[in-house]
């Protein structure tokens, strides 16, 4: 389903949620994305993204860089017209990722930082957001598993991805990648895995 909200792009996918209304997933602008995405991942929460001292224009270049490739890919999650949270989407096999567990055919990796809470906090906004998400990824019938790797400090992230259905895996180490266009450094990180199964089973 397409559509032309929110602020004129289309929207790849979208469900409406009950006490949250339209929810709807559209690729990631890095132009017009920059300053959301610089003010979230320079904030003090966001401090497991790895980017807390990149400037707005290095933000942009990022996802610029991103953008170029045909195996990663940048996404935007939209309440209403509210951006509320970012995820990535990427091929394991093309991912420093694949040094650390065996790649299966199917699987779909995935990064996602939820935005800042906007008024009083809403019981239940996060996982609403992540059922998107999934629901989004797995609209592709190709994709078997969804792979997540949240560092291993972050044992929120670790706990809501458990509730969400994803399996822990082992504690793994992902490489350093240091490269003209890119640097990222050794992380370590939590293996997770969501098998299309269990998400349907969690529906």
């Amino acid at each position: 389903m397409t559509t032309d909200r929110p602020a004129g792009r289309p929207a790849l996918y979208e469900q409406t949620l009950d006490g949250i209304g339209t929810v709807r997933v559209t690729s990631l602008d890095p132009a017009r994305d920059a300053d959301v995405i610089h003010s979230w991942v320079t904030d003090e929460r966001a401090r497991f993204w790895g980017m807390r001292e990149t400037t707005r224009d290095e933000v942009r270049e990022i996802y610029e860089h991103l953008d170029s490739l045909t195996t990663h890919h940048g996404f935007m999650i939209h309440a209403g017209d509210r951006p509320v949270m970012l995820f990535q989407t990427y091929e394991p096999e093309a991912d420093r990722i694949s040094e650390c567990y065996d790649v299966e055919p199917g699987d779909l990796g995935i990064h996602l930082m939820v935005g800042p809470a906007h008024g009083a906090p809403r019981p239940g906004f996060t996982a609403a957001m992540l059922s998107v998400l999934v629901g989004f990824v797995l609209s592709d019938p190709n994709v078997r598993r969804i792979v997540a790797e949240p560092d291993i400090r972050n044992e929120k992230a670790v706990d809501r991805l458990a509730r969400t259905g994803f399996e822990l895996g082992p504690e793994i180490v992902l490489p350093e990648i240091d490269l003209p266009e890119v640097f990222l450094p050794e992380k370590k990180a939590r293996l997770v895995i969501l098998h299309r199964d269990k998400a349907a089973a969690l529906a």
